[in-house]
């Protein structure tokens, strides 16, 4: 058996009477809701691979690097996002971005990937790509929450001779 490890940019907004709800209704909209997330520190392990679709069963364990903001206040724009540093160099590691803050989501997806690209460097890593995800809205009379993460996982299959 071969373990590949594999990544996917999601985000997703959502709406609920609560913060906590609110959040929860973005990870549903950001298709992470049904996973026990792990929050983790901003490294791409080397050689990943991304994928359109998280393929770990419901109800696991999910190791995420996220950004999420839930507000209430009528009439505020809230933006999370994601920026992955992919290096030219496949067998190196990559970074993960995270940001959110008031503001338009043009703004908030320059400033994470500056963010990374500054990770990258401070690694002296050579950039081949920056991948960015983001999720933006205003508020209403609820409680909405703006969320963006990038979900890593290891891919396995079986190898027969």
């Amino acid at each position: 058996m071969t373990r590949t490890d594999r990544y996917t940019l999601v985000s997703g907004i959502g709406t609920g009477s609560t913060a906590l709800n609110a959040f929860d209704a973005a990870l549903l909209n950001a298709e992470v809701g049904n996973f026990n997330l792990l929050k983790v520190s901003s490294i791409l392990p080397p050689q990943s691979m991304e994928e359109k679709h998280i393929n770990v069963l419901s109800g696991s364990l999910l190791p995420i690097a996220y950004g999420s903001i839930s507000e209430s206040e009528p009439g505020l724009r809230i933006t999370a996002a994601v920026a992955v540093g992919i290096p030219q160099d496949f067998q190196n590691i990559g970074v993960i971005m995270e940001y959110s803050d008031y503001g338009e989501e043009e703004e908030v997806r320059t400033i994470v990937i500056e963010m990374a690209r500054e990770a990258m460097n401070r690694r002296n890593l050579k950039i081949g790509e920056i991948k960015c995800a983001s999720a933006s809205c205003v508020m209403g009379s609820d409680f909405r929450c703006a969320f963006a993460g990038v979900a890593l996982w290891k891919e396995q299959s079986e190898n027969k001779l």
